[in-house]
């Protein structure tokens, strides 16, 4: 019996949230091996590599020959956001606080987003969002205790600093993307491209070349390549593409965290704090709170 394009969009999402929820154990484990640059670098070249493949794969290759002088240009404004800074504070938050803690704080970015929506695109902000902004900086607050509410932060507040840059950084990347109405693989390739050539200069700047890479190392830096930045996200845009409508499908990224928190007690034993749960569970409200909001307009 043939899959119907609703199956096939749950399928392609509950692939993605699958392989999002072992993305924060990855970056631990790859972090502990090589430097932030190092871990980037290779994660982007791999990434856009996958990238090139689905889009010749596709028959979308063609369409890049056909991009303007201003469209190129734009693409290396978003390249130099995406991967190259957005991951370089993303993986430092991961590298300073416990995974836990970074991945939950940077899930804010879709209530950010109605706030720079404001500026960027015009939009009005309902009550609603205002709501769903204090809920979700709660949720911050008490993710950032590590188990105490009453020292928010604990000892990381850079770390915690850092993931909400990272949430807010991500959501300006967001907002720029909606603006450029490209294909939706091939923009992405090109934004890769640019983050590639990106990563090789600040690899050379930082002495990075010169550093010994481990097995593991390069393994785990190539897994977060292939399933946090290039297949899964594609295998996201299909989802979204197949599904008769977008809030079938974007609900499910939010088992993603808790698929994640299972996998860092386990696997690398991080213990799970009650205020991560807490704050998480919180997080979540205010993102369902944000999208109902969004479907009504």
């Amino acid at each position: 019996m043939a899959m119907t394009s609703q199956s096939k969009a749950y399928l392609f999402a509950a692939l993605s949230v699958l392989l999002w929820g072992t993305v924060a154990t990855a970056f631990k484990i790859t972090l502990q091996e090589l430097t932030v640059v190092t871990m980037l670098g290779i994660a982007t070249f791999v990434s856009t590599f996958t990238l090139f493949i689905i889009v010749t794969l596709t028959g979308k290759l063609p369409l890049m020959r056909k991009m303007t002088r201003s469209e190129i240009i734009y693409s290396a404004l978003l390249g130099l956001i995406n991967p190259l800074v957005y991951y370089i504070i993303l993986l430092n938050a991961y590298r300073i606080l416990p995974a836990q803690v970074a991945q939950p704080v940077n899930m804010i970015w879709p209530v950010i987003i109605v706030f720079l929506s404001v500026p960027m695109l015009k939009q009005k902000i309902a009550v609603r969002s205002y709501m769903a902004l204090f809920i979700s900086l709660a949720g911050v607050y008490i993710i950032s205790s590590q188990g105490n509410p009453f020292h928010p932060g604990g000892p990381n507040p850079l770390g915690v600093f850092l993931a909400l840059l990272s949430a807010v950084l991500w959501a300006f990347y967001f907002v720029l993307n909606v603006r450029d109405k490209r294909d939706q693989a091939v923009k992405l390739l090109t934004n890769f491209l640019f983050g590639s050539l990106y990563l090789i200069i600040a690899m050379a700047v930082t002495g990075s070349f010169n550093h010994p890479v481990s097995l593991k190392g390069f393994a785990a830096a190539t897994y977060c390549g292939l399933f946090e930045m290039g297949i899964t996200f594609w295998f996201w845009l299909k989802a979204l593409e197949l599904s008769s409508t977008t809030d079938k499908v974007s609900n499910l990224i939010f088992f993603a965290p808790f698929i994640s928190l299972i996998l860092l007690r386990f696997i690398i034993h991080e213990p799970i704090y009650f205020t991560t749960l807490i704050g998480l569970l919180m997080i979540i409200t205010s993102v369902i709170i944000q999208n109902r909001r969004t479907v009504k307009q």
